[in-house]
């Protein structure tokens, strides 16, 4: 429906929410977290993430992130607040350029934190540790190059598994093996998907499990579902995705 004079609209909405649930025996299937989303996609294809992300196993870790990406997929800035245990963690802002990628954090453990550390050109992906975030990083993988790509110059906000430190900026590696395309089912919908599996996450506080990853085929490489194996033994579920205002 076109707009009328007066009004302006140069970008799309899309809203979603993941589920979190354990695959440990004695709690399988129960849930253990969730996380809402919004992204907002630009005309010139900048796009937007601002995610909420509550993890209930204890200590609990309550996460606001908000991420922006040019239209190359290359991020400009974030921000990342975190509570840990329902204590105040750490907030911290996040500026990357073509030459250095720099933060201006406070937090509870290591007080104010400057950082500005120099770049062989713009890091190419950030990572908050939201699940939908996750998904995002897929968009560094060359859908016509090698079955297993590496991507060095990675940066994340906290080298924990769940994300549960800093925020700060740490520098890590990661390859993405694609192992499918796949029509996949979840509770949001039927849609066709990337399959990935990540590894060699180098740079993290320990070896991270197994961690596989389905995203939209569409462009947008929206997380769908996630399994994480090992000492971790959960998953992540797409149930709600929508583009209305």
């Amino acid at each position: 429906m076109a707009l009328p004079d007066y009004l302006q609209r140069d970008h799309k909405i899309i809203h979603g929410r993941i589920d979190y649930t354990s695959n440990k025996p004695d709690r399988l299937g129960s849930n253990r977290g969730r996380e809402k989303f919004t992204v907002t996609v630009h005309n010139d294809g900048r796009r937007s993430l601002l995610a909420h992300t509550e993890i209930d196993d204890r200590p609990s870790v309550l996460r606001f992130e908000q991420l922006n990406m040019d239209p190359q997929w290359r991020p400009t800035d974030a921000f990342v607040r975190i509570t840990v245990g329902d204590q105040f963690r750490g907030s911290g802002w996040f500026n990357f350029t073509d030459t250095h990628v720099e933060c201006e954090t406070f937090t509870s453990v290591e007080g104010r934190i400057s950082q500005k550390f120099a770049t062989q050109g713009r890091a190419p992906m950030f990572g908050g540790h939201a699940i939908v975030n996750d998904g995002w990083v897929t968009s560094l993988f060359d859908l016509k190059g090698p079955k297993t790509q590496h991507s060095p110059n990675f940066v994340v906000s906290s080298t924990d598994h769940r994300g549960a430190t800093g925020p700060y900026v740490a520098p890590v590696s990661i390859s993405l093996t694609l192992l499918a395309r796949e029509k996949l089912t979840v509770k949001a919908g039927t849609f066709d998907s990337l399959h990935f599996r990540f590894g060699d996450m180098a740079g993290l506080s320990s070896e991270h499990p197994v961690y596989e990853v389905w995203v939209t085929d569409d462009g947008n490489y929206t997380f769908l579902k996630g399994v994480v194996g090992g000492y971790m033994m959960t998953a992540y579920e797409l149930v709600e995705l929508t583009d209305r205002i």
